[in-house]
């Protein structure tokens, strides 16, 4: 009787202290931040002020003429 309370015993510590998924979860976490992160990126650079900004930047760098 011991033996298959220890066998249980040690299968309820293993899947209590297993971590196995997190990576996945992880992942997916990340993945979605890059997403937002890359949406939100997309929205401020395809703004006026950004362009117009990155355009007078580019003018200027080939308006080198003395």
């Amino acid at each position: 009787m011991s033996r298959s309370y220890a066998e249980i015993r040690c299968r309820l510590l293993r899947a209590v202290v297993a971590d196995d998924g997190m990576s996945t979860v992880e992942y997916a976490i990340g993945t979605i931040a890059a997403a937002a992160f890359g949406a939100v990126l997309y929205a401020v650079v395809t703004g006026d002020s950004i362009v117009t900004a990155l355009t007078k930047i580019i003018d200027k760098a080939l308006n080198t003429a003395v």
